[in-house]
C-alpha cells in the first residue's frame, strides 16, 4: 500500500516555454508534489495550476513507456493552453509499466484523491490522455472508472491517446512477427524489452496467459480476448495518429499493418457502432516531431493543443 504523506513537499520548477497568442506567459510554474517521500517511482506527481484561482477542470496527462512525468511539459504544450483556460494539469507516468495494472491503478487513484483533497477541483470535470503506452493506460483506467465507480475516485468525461497501442494481444503478435522478420533493429529491441517487461511484472506473455492480459488490455480486435471497450459507450474518446506510411517503410522496413492506428481505428469504429457518437479518429500527416526537431510520427506533437483543449472545454459543466 502506498504511504500517503500529505502536503509535505511541494517543489516549484520553472520551465521556460514558447509563447502563443492564447498563452502570453513566458514561464509557467510546474510543481512537483510529493505524496510519499519513500517511493521515488510513483510517490509524486507534477501539477500546473490554472491561470485563475478557480479550477474549471482537471487534465491528467500520462507519459510513454520508460519516460518521466516531468518530460510531458517539454514535449507538449497542452498544459499551457489548459492553464490559460483555467484547467489544471496533472502529469503522471507509468515508468516501466505498459498497462493499467493494479499497481498503476492504486498509484493513480492516490494521486487523484490527493489532488481532490488539497484543491477545490470537482471530480465531475476530469479528463485524461496519454502518449504511447500512457494513452493505453489512460484508456484502460477510464474503462475501470466506469466499470467500478465505487472503487475509483473519478469518471473521466473524455479520454484521448497520442499514437497509443490499445490492443496488447495484437501488438504482441506483431512484435513476434517483427522479431522473426529481423528487418528493423529498433523494432527488435523494442520487442525484447516488451517481452522482458511482461515476464518481469506478470510472469507471462499474452500468448502464454491470455487471462492476465484480458484484464490489462483496453481493447482487442479479437473479441475472444475481451470487450473492455463496452465501458466507454458514453465517454468522449479520441485517437490521434500521424499517418505516414512512407516514413514507416523507410525508417522501420514495415508496412502500415504494424502501425498503432490499425487497432485504434477498429476501436473507434466499434464505439460508433454501439452508439457512441463522441468517439473520434483524429488523423494528421507529418505533424509528429520530437523536442529535438526529429521527424517522428510517434510523438506528443501530433495533438493540436489548442483544438484539443477547446474540445475539452465544451464538456466542462
Amino acid at each position: 500500500m502506498i504511504r500517503i504523506i500529505y502536503a509535505i513537499i511541494v517543489t516549484s520548477i520553472m520551465l521556460t516555454v514558447g509563447c502563443s497568442p492564447s498563452q502570453p506567459e513566458d514561464n509557467i510554474s510546474v510543481e512537483r508534489v510529493v505524496i510519499d517521500s519513500l517511493d521515488s517511482t510513483f510517490g509524486y506527481y507534477m501539477v500546473v495550476k490554472p491561470k485563475a484561482e478557480k479550477i474549471k477542470g482537471v487534465l491528467i496527462l500520462l507519459n510513454g513507456f520508460g519516460q518521466k512525468s516531468e518530460d510531458i511539459f517539454l514535449d507538449t504544450e497542452l498544459h499551457k493552453v489548459a492553464h490559460s483556460n483555467d484547467i489544471a494539469t496533472i502529469g503522471f507516468a507509468g515508468k516501466m509499466r505498459l498497462a493499467a495494472d493494479t499497481v498503476i491503478q492504486e498509484r493513480l487513484n492516490t494521486v487523484i484523491k490527493h489532488f481532490l483533497e488539497t484543491t477545490t477541483a470537482s471530480p465531475d470535470n476530469f479528463f485524461i490522455g496519454g502518449f504511447s503506452a500512457g494513452g493505453g493506460i489512460a484508456l484502460r483506467y477510464t474503462e475501470l472508472c466506469y466499470q467500478y465507480p465505487d472503487v475509483f475516485p473519478i469518471q473521466p468525461k473524455a479520454v484521448f491517446m497520442a499514437d497509443s497501442p490499445v490492443d496488447l494481444f495484437h501488438g504482441w503478435k506483431l512484435k513476434q512477427e517483427d522479431m522473426k522478420n529481423n528487418t528493423s533493429k529498433i523494432s527488435i529491441d523494442e520487442g525484447k524489452w516488451i517481452e522482458k517487461t511482461y515476464r518481469y511484472y506478470y510472469g507471462a506473455t499474452p500468448e502464454e496467459d491470455p487471462e492476465i492480459f484480458k484484464a490489462l488490455s483496453p481493447f482487442s480486435i479479437d473479441n475472444e480476448h475481451g470487450t473492455n471497450e463496452i465501458y466507454l459507450k458514453g465517454v468522449a474518446v479520441r485517437a490521434y495518429h500521424d499517418i505516414d506510411v512512407s516514413w514507416r517503410i523507410k525508417n522501420r522496413n514495415q508496412t502500415a499493418r504494424f502501425d498503432n492506428y490499425i487497432a485504434t481505428s477498429e476501436l473507434i469504429n466499434r464505439l460508433n457502432l454501439m452508439g457512441n457518437d463522441k468517439a473520434e479518429f483524429i488523423q494528421s500527416f507529418q505533424t509528429g516531431y520530437r523536442r529535438n526537431g526529429e521527424r517522428h510520427p510517434h510523438s506528443w506533437s501530433i495533438i493540436d493543443e489548442e483544438e484539443c483543449i477547446n474540445w475539452i472545454m465544451k464538456m466542462i459543466n
